[in-house]
């Protein structure tokens, strides 16, 4: 069986970082990428765990020498993750990078063989109800968390599969037996 890399993108409040952190607590061959950022470390956060945090000459020196598969600048500060990291890691276990489109077709530019997996809520209003159940935003905020779920939807027709995240259980079961079928390729 060999080790993939796989990317999980889909809109806000769809539940695919809760799919996914249940997923590795279930699977002991299945790691989350370790992303690289210039933001300051917040409270309880470990350098190389949550992040690998670097101050911006670094991360720009890192750019220039070609150490991301992808990368972007969000509120000022850069986001990415560490081809260096990936590789390294992908000698002993799969790979799962939780990040948007975007960096998701970048990932797939510089790592051909990386896997695009997107989930997908089961309607527009499920979705608009979990943001909004959430309450960790203001109605404003989760309209304009909507408004890109088009956009979504659409690059979604790209990605090598899209689970429905409508049962979790089921969705989760969906999502191990596809890395198994890609782990035995």
């Amino acid at each position: 069986m060999r080790n993939v890399l796989m990317v999980v993108s889909g809109p806000s409040g769809v539940g695919k970082g809760t799919l996914v952190k249940t997923l590795l607590k279930r699977r002991a061959d299945v790691v989350e990428s370790v992303s690289c950022t210039t933001r300051a470390p917040r409270e309880g956060e470990v350098n190389g765990r949550e992040y690998f945090f670097l101050s911006k000459e670094e991360f720009s020196r890192r750019i220039a020498e070609g150490d991301f598969l992808e990368y972007d600048e969000h509120f000022g500060n850069y986001y990415g993750t560490p081809k260096s990291f990936v590789k390294e890691t992908l000698k002993t276990k799969s790979v799962i990078m939780e990040i948007d489109v975007v960096g998701g077709f970048l990932a797939k530019k510089a790592f051909p063989e990386c896997i695009l997996i997107f989930v997908a809520p089961p309607s527009v209003e499920e979705l608009k109800r979990r943001l909004l159940g959430r309450k960790t935003e203001t109605e404003e905020e989760v309209l304009g968390r909507l408004s890109r779920l088009e956009y979504e939807m659409k690059e979604s027709e790209k990605y090598d599969y899209v689970l429905i995240n409508d049962d979790f259980e089921k969705a989760l079961e969906e999502f191990s037996d596809l890395i198994d079928r890609e782990k035995e390729k």
